[in-house]
């Protein structure tokens, strides 16, 4: 609740309550509005403060009372004007952070103070919604269309530093804010009774300029030009999700509305949200991420009884694109890292690749006021001698995908580190059992498969083998924790989750190239979904010999293929060699310049059609007698997606993850799955299981020798239950439901 006491001389304090975060329950905005009314009542109060509890404002409304958001909104809006109207100055005193909800109260007050370390924000976009307390409309009056364009459309955080560059508060103090802004409503109150006592007439007095609904939204020369141009590069940014647009259209009518036409709008506008699926399934991502921290494996150890080993320094071998992201985030998070290469000449390019990459982190640190220790040998080592590991708490293992070169190193490892040290291994398909068991320690080795590049996706899938102590996983998890990252725990098989989830989807895009479809067709009827890049061109980028390799280590092409195999049948089932030819003629991608698209010059980022591939693709039809079609954008969607999201249930059947939640988790930190949809279960949740169902086996029957397309039992399972919520899926795994 809200708690009012007369502070110092004849100002009122009142006190946002509710921890952790002095979140704005009904309660609490009826405490607010009561103080209020007592301290306008009150002839001896001649000046009010807001602050909050424990060192913070306040976050906002809690997110868990969305479902009810509509009469937050409606109660919040009024009382930041009835805050605005009050006759006696009103000053909000802003530590810790002032988010959403929590903002637009500083917004109704008359003068602002923020301590040095405190974090303003109006981040309701991130959930698919605006600020609906009339946000939209004061905050462009305060500090100007394109910043708060910028502040509402993204959500992001905005460090008191930065808000005092900008106007949104009045003064920053490095010491009692609280105090601070007593002494401020203090200066306020004498001008207040200066002025009153001289015979000039001062319009307002000192409140009418600092009520902002009276205020003028700052021209600019060019406003229409201007946000033409701003509306264009959010587009581009935010990739068919709602929330930003609409946040835009309420700022434009700040613009060109009245005061209340504009709050109006912004009701308007919020509704729209709050009943569009797009909020609800962001809602959903932002719970989902949670729950990945109460991971549980398949023989029922959890997160409730397995405690994390503190790591005090670690090492990183193989210094690659993905070893030198790696060892990035650890510097980053104040680990102490050794950094380690088996040659000279790898280790020094090596170095100079990840001083770079330091430097230019350094360089945004800098900026968010933080610096960054990383040319102190203490923190940082470069060696090629194993012998320097020999003190190290956990060792992440990053040299190229090769089972026999990984299991060398681990007996290595197992020999030289102490013996309770974790070893981990960042492998994207491998089998951790076979690597675990070259070692001594098969319980203190564990998967921790990190995203390209590794120091900014943060996705970090945690896989635990067989012998795999609990301790262990949850020392992962806290290193996930430690890097900033999403940690989510995954069971053992080949790709585990994300990049087994992944095989069939872009299988399936392959093989619509071959029946008559275009990588840019492919590539953009997933774009329009709202991926950020299609396959083809991630395949590019990521680089086409990657699979190749891995191919060939499979036996499925190259030397070690039996003489006479079918070129496009792989153990009975249906193959395509496309990605491979394309590899033959030494087309890797991005950075010979030549893939599935063709680029400017090679290690080029610009990705045209080309010419001699769709040449390439008409020959290799005609060769293997193919009958083309003309696919059109729904069955390019729905073979890609429900593809992926078929193997997701063979996944949750296996017990390979615990929840779908996880799942989508992986998905949208990982793959790029556009946040908007809630990530692939839930998508497969919000259109029905029934019509994923059909339309698996429409294409299953069309396609008999493809597996991936053949409905999973648990998908059926769940189907024949009558469609449940995914909340329920788990409880219809019989084997499991015991355990989860």
């Amino acid at each position: 609740m809200a708690q009012y006491t007369r502070g110092a001389a004849s100002v009122a304090v009142i006190r946002l309550r509710n921890p952790p975060v002095n979140a704005l329950s009904l309660t609490v905005l009826q405490a607010l509005e009561n103080g209020l009314k007592k301290a306008d009542a009150d002839p001896s109060v001649k000046a009010v403060m807001i602050c909050g509890e424990n060192g913070k404002f306040s976050a906002g409304a809690d997110i868990r009372g969305f479902s009810s958001p509509k009469s937050r909104g409606a109660v919040l809006g009024p009382l930041v004007s009835l805050i605005e109207r009050s006759e006696k100055p009103v000053v909000a005193a802003i530590e810790g952070i002032a988010f959403g909800g929590g903002l637009e109260i500083t917004l109704g007050c008359h003068y602002r103070i923020a301590h040095v370390k405190a974090q303003l924000g109006l981040p309701e976009v991130t959930l698919g919604l605006l600020p609906g307390a009339e946000g939209t409309q004061r905050l462009p009056r305060l500090i100007g269309v394109p910043a708060a364009l910028d502040i509402i459309t993204t959500g992001r955080h905005i460090p008191a530093t930065e808000a005092l560059k900008l106007g949104l508060v009045d003064e920053i103090v490095e010491e009692n804010t609280v105090e601070a802004a007593i002494h401020l409503a203090n200066k306020v109150i004498a001008i207040k009774l200066h002025m009153s006592h001289t015979n000039l007439f001062f319009p307002g007095q000192p409140l009418g300029p600092r009520r902002l609904s009276l205020k003028p939204v700052p021209k600019l020369p060019n406003m229409e030009a201007f946000l033409r141009e701003a509306f264009l590069k959010m587009k581009k940014r935010t990739h068919g999700c709602l929330a930003p647009e609409l946040c835009f259209q309420a700022v434009r009518a700040a613009t060109e509305q009245p005061f209340a036409d504009g709050v109006q709008k912004e009701r308007e506008l919020f509704n729209i949200l709050l009943t569009s699926g797009q909020a609800q399934a962001l809602q959903y991502a932002f719970f989902a991420e949670r729950s990945t921290q109460k991971w549980i494996t398949s023989s029922g150890a959890s997160w409730k009884t397995a405690s994390p080993q503190p790591i005090h320094k670690a090492a990183v071998i193989g210094l690659g694109t993905m070893g030198r992201g790696i060892v990035t985030c650890l510097v980053k998070a104040n680990i102490p890292v050794v950094a380690l290469e088996q040659e000279l000449e790898y280790l020094n390019m090596g170095r100079k690749a990840v001083m770079l990459l330091l430097d230019r982190e350094a360089m945004k640190m800098e900026q968010g006021a933080k610096t960054l220790d990383f040319h102190n040998p203490a923190r940082l080592q470069f060696t090629v001698n194993f012998d320097a590991l020999r003190d190290v708490d956990l060792v992440i293992e990053a040299v190229f995908e090769n089972m026999a070169l990984k299991k060398e190193i681990f007996h290595k490892l197992s020999r030289i580190c102490k013996p309770g040290a974790f070893l981990c291994t960042n492998t994207s398909a491998l089998n951790i059992d076979e690597i675990a068991s070259a070692t001594s320690r098969p319980q203190q080795v564990i998967g921790t498969h990190f995203f390209s590049p590794a120091h900014v996706m943060r996705l970090l899938e945690i896989v635990y083998g067989h012998h795999t102590s609990p301790t262990t996983i949850a020392t992962a998890m806290q290193l996930a924790k430690a890097l900033k990252k999403v940690g989510v725990v995954v069971g053992n098989c080949f790709g585990f989750v994300g990049n087994r989830m992944m095989f069939p989807y872009v299988q399936q895009a392959v093989f619509v190239l071959e029946e008559g479809g275009s990588p840019e067709a492919v590539d953009q009827a997933l774009e329009d979904f709202g991926f950020k890049i299609g396959p083809f061109r991630m395949s590019d980028l990521a680089g086409l010999d990657v699979g190749w390799r891995s191919r060939k280590d499979q036996g499925l092409t190259g030397a070690s293929l039996p003489p006479g195999t079918p070129a496009r049948q792989r153990h009975g089932h249906r193959y395509s060699p496309l990605p491979d030819l394309l590899c033959e003629n030494g087309r890797f991608g991005q950075k010979t310049g030549k893939g599935w698209y063709q680029y400017e010059k090679a290690g080029g980022r610009i990705a045209k059609p080309d010419p001699w591939l769709h040449n390439f693709l008409s020959q290799y039809r005609d060769t293997h007698h193919i009958k083309t079609h003309f696919i059109d954008q729904e069955e390019i969607l729905e073979r890609c997606l429900f593809a992926l999201i078929n193997e997701g249930f063979n996944i949750l059947a296996e017990g390979i993850a615990s929840h779908p939640e996880h799942l989508d988790v992986i998905y949208i930190n990982g793959y790029g799955w556009p946040k908007h949809r809630g990530g692939p279960m839930f998508y497969a949740s919000t259109i029905g299981l029934p019509r994923v169902l059909a339309k698996l086996q429409k294409y299953s029957e069309a396609h008999p020798d493809v597996p991936e397309l053949q409905p999973s039992a648990f998908l059926k399972k769940l189907v024949a239950k009558g469609n449940p919520p995914l909340k329920e899926w788990m409880s219809f795994l019989s084997h499991q439901s015991s355990r989860l």
